[in-house]
């Protein structure tokens, strides 16, 4: 991804988890873990929308862990559904929450990101953290595939991104999901499940959730 990634390998419940680390150039102001989409169906850490979250908080100062879900290059276990995958989330966050503490010994502000059965993944994490009384975070669910798994509600502050002409997760079913919550989506026109040729959008809008404004593109963020 970058000069500066580098390739962890952490002990999780099953096993080794397979991490990719970026880091700012400074001390992180954040955390942020970035799921990535269905393992049994090519979905990596290398994934080009995760990628681009990745970026999108490195640029905000975020420490970025991108972990390959069970069965994926490195990491040991097999697909387990989401269940132990949100395991292995967890774990890959208790290790960067030792590293990394805050100025005031607290936990560093988290980001939770995830794209298509990632956010499933991501939407799990969160609500064990608020199980275990832990801080969150904001959630970033991109392409949620909220009409392959059972999706629970989420945050109000929560930033969902959806192509409108996705045919991986139709529109509507995500429609259908936030509207009970008043939840707003962000809708990009023309746009499919993985993004092509949306990136940089993809990226700007991140950014301007975070109050980060608009970034000049770098020969990364090309489409």
């Amino acid at each position: 991804m970058n000069p500066g990634t580098r390739l962890l390998r952490l002990a999780g419940p099953a096993g080794l988890i397979d991490v990719a680390s970026d880091l700012p150039a400074g001390p992180p102001r954040g955390i942020a873990l970035i799921a990535h989409p269905h393992p049994l169906y090519g979905g990596t850490r290398d994934n080009k929308v995760v990628q681009t979250l990745a970026r999108a908080f490195l640029a905000m100062g975020y420490g970025c862990l991108r972990p390959n879900f069970r069965g994926v290059g490195e990491s040991a276990g097999v697909h387990d559904e989401g269940r132990g995958e949100t395991d292995d989330l967890l774990a890959v966050l208790a290790h960067a929450r030792a590293e990394a503490p805050g100025a005031d010994g607290g936990p560093l502000p988290l980001a939770l990101a995830g794209f298509s059965f990632g956010s499933f993944v991501q939407t799990r994490v969160a609500a064990r953290l608020v199980a275990q009384g832990q801080p969150t975070g904001r959630l970033v669910l991109v392409g949620p595939a909220v009409s392959r798994f059972e999706m629970a509600a989420v945050p109000e502050d929560t930033l969902v991104i959806h192509g409108e002409t996705d045919d991986v997760v139709p529109l509507s079913a995500v429609l259908d999901w936030a509207r009970p919550q008043g939840l707003p989506v962000t809708v990009i026109p023309g746009t499919d499940h993985f993004f092509h040729r949306r990136l940089p959008l993809l990226k700007r809008l991140v950014l301007q959730a975070w109050g980060a404004g608009a970034e000049p593109l770098s020969a990364e963020d090309s489409p």
